[in-house]
């Protein structure tokens, strides 16, 4: 949405459309007063000035060699001194004519125009248009229902496709309401009642504060209604990130297209390429190890011994009955398996494991734990309660305990190429895949004291996945948790290849799962909404699948490794001549 800014002594005013100028019309330069052509003047610049440099640096080498003063100039050196300085100025201020005329004759991409630009609108408005717009129209997105006045068309607007349309008089003062500070940003959906009009209005508002344009990031075309009060509060646009689809992966004899969501050239395709060999060699076969989420409060009392007797307490067999039937009145999915306690002094962290069905879970045992602890304040009422998350979960932190005892769904996927598949397609050799990943995923890894990063790039598959498919995207930091293993069998002709990932953290209900463009993208992998045979069924296969894609991307990115092109694979899809900028104006 393009606006401008009048001078800070003045109160935010109504939006005026930018003085049209029909820049096809003048065919007039700057540069057409030069007698030579532009790029010939920049030439005999150039050269001036890097002869006239030469010149002096030889004269005063021989000045040094022969200990003549310095400052004793001839004429032709004063000649060459100022034919330097003048064509650094010009060279300076050059880049330069044509360099300036894009800028004044070019739209300018700042939509906060000065008082002189707003005299010359106001004029031209007058002139050109008689009719009486109020000033609050000049940002409204709404749809009129009685003659809806014309969309104004600003020159100056460069990324927009649709024409910005007015608003009405009301959404101004709203406007004026929230720049001044008189009305919450975070209030608007609630007062207004309509979540995109709200967006609207907060955009328009930040403009003005900030002083800076949001005319790249799309408003229209979303449901906002759709993310009020649990995706994302305060919006004022949406980012639009690219996805491909990688495919067919062959696991568990069914092939899945698999959406990825990324900005990384090189990514899509190289998983595209793991997949082939996979479908190629007979597919790949996953297995669930592990499936529940965990939350780990941490809570104090007066001494250790109280703190130890808690502990004691919960790791009872006898008395974990009765915490589980208080644990799963928190849901009808949620099932409460395992507590573990660790101790520091007189602080004692809950480490509560727990089945989720479909969902991720997080809210879920959340909620378990605190009918649990409310639970155990009437037997222990001097435990002081610190904190639901102690961080021994461990959420969204790398820790060794998940990489050790897991949490959400550990999974292991495996399969077998065939020797001629690895020459063939993946462009190396058994041999030096196995040599590959025993110096990087394994040693090398080891000599950097990685926690869970034993892999070549299982972060980038799982994050590309997980943005697709409505996942929390800062959840990659553990369910990026990846060993890789390459053993040449069959007599050296073969090579088997696993990843072991144990702390997958996925669902497929709530969430960003029920957005529009992520419901889809689960919808194309079978596992949309929650398995109504089996609970759990359908966020089990998405891990499974998270896990087939990962192994898929690091065949491939190891035989890149192992076969040297990297370099050349990236130069040729992560790299691009296309101006971008041009394209979207």
């Amino acid at each position: 949405m393009e606006t401008h800014r009048r001078s800070s002594t003045n109160s935010v005013r109504s939006h005026k459309p930018a003085r049209p100028i029909a820049l096809e019309d003048d065919s007039t330069k700057a540069s057409d007063a030069l007698p030579l052509p532009l790029y010939l003047t920049n030439a005999v610049f150039f050269t001036l000035f890097f002869s006239a440099v030469y010149f002096l640096l030889c004269r005063w080498r021989e000045k040094i060699r022969s200990s003549t003063p310095l400052h004793v100039v001839t004429f032709s050196e004063i000649v060459a001194i100022l034919a330097s300085v003048a064509s650094f100025i010009y060279l300076l201020g050059f880049f330069g004519i044509d360099f300036v005329q894009s800028l004044v004759l070019r739209p300018s991409a700042d939509v906060w125009a000065t008082e002189d630009d707003e005299v010359e609108s106001e004029v031209l408005l007058r002139n050109e248009d008689a009719r009486h717009v109020p000033c609050g129209q000049a940002l409204d997105r709404s749809i009129r229902s009685l003659q809806p006045p014309a969309p104004i068309v600003t020159a100056e607007k460069v990324f927009d496709e649709m024409p910005v349309t007015v608003m009405t008089e009301e959404d101004e003062e709203i406007i004026r309401s929230v720049v001044c500070g008189m009305t919450p940003s975070y209030s608007l959906e609630s007062k207004l009642d309509d979540c995109k009009r709200a967006a609207a209005i907060r955009r328009e508002a930040l403009q003005r504060i900030t002083g800076k344009s949001l005319s790249g990031l799309p408003l229209d075309g979303f449901d906002y209604e759709s993310i009020l009060g649990q995706c994302c509060e305060m919006p004022v646009g949406y980012v639009q990130i690219p996805v491909g689809i990688a495919g067919p992966l062959l696991l568990n004899g069914r092939e899945y297209s698999v959406p990825m969501a990324t900005t990384e050239g090189c990514l899509v395709a190289s998983t595209n390429r793991g997949c082939k060999a996979i479908h190629l060699s007979g597919g790949a076969t996953s297995v669930l190890l592990r499936d529940g989420m965990t939350r780990a409060p941490v809570v104090r009392f007066g001494t250790a011994k109280r703190a130890a007797d808690l502990k004691l307490y919960l790791e009872d067999p006898e008395n974990f009955e009765t915490l589980a039937c208080v644990f799963n009145r928190s849901s009808r999915f949620a099932r409460l398996q395992s507590i573990k306690c660790a101790i520091a002094g007189k602080n004692l962290y809950l480490r509560f494991s727990c089945f989720t069905g479909d969902a991720m879970g997080m809210n879920m045992v959340s909620k378990g734990v605190q009918n649990v602890l409310d639970f155990l304040q009437t037997d222990f009422p001097d435990m002081d309660v610190i904190g639901i998350s102690g961080n021994f979960c461990s959420d969204k932190k790398p820790a060794a305990v998940n990489w050790i005892e897991g949490r959400g769904k550990s999974v292991v996927c495996e399969a077998i190429i065939n020797g001629d598949v690895v020459t063939k397609v993946l462009k190396t050799s058994v041999e030096s895949l196995v040599e590959l990943n025993m110096l990087k995923n394994l040693t090398g890894s080891a000599m950097a004291g990685a926690l869970g990063g034993f892999n070549a790039h299982a972060s980038n598959i799982v994050t590309a996945v997980y943005i697709a498919t409505g996942q929390d995207p800062a959840q990659n930091v553990e369910s990026s948790h990846c060993i890789t293993m390459m053993e040449a069998v069959n007599g050296g002709k073969d090579l088997h290849v696993s990843v072991t990932m144990p702390s997958i953290e996925v669902g497929t209900v709530g969430g960003g799962t029920q957005l529009a463009s992520q419901s889809a993208c689960l919808n194309l992998l079978g596992v949309k909404g929650a398995s109504k045979e089996s609970p759990g069924a359908n966020s089990i296969l998405l891990a499974t699948i998270v896990a087939g894609a990962v192994l898929a991307g690091e065949l491939s990115l190891m035989s890149a490794l192992a076969a040297g092109q990297l370099v050349k694979s990236h130069m040729k899809y992560n790299r691009s001549s296309k101006d971008v900028s041009k394209v979207s104006s």
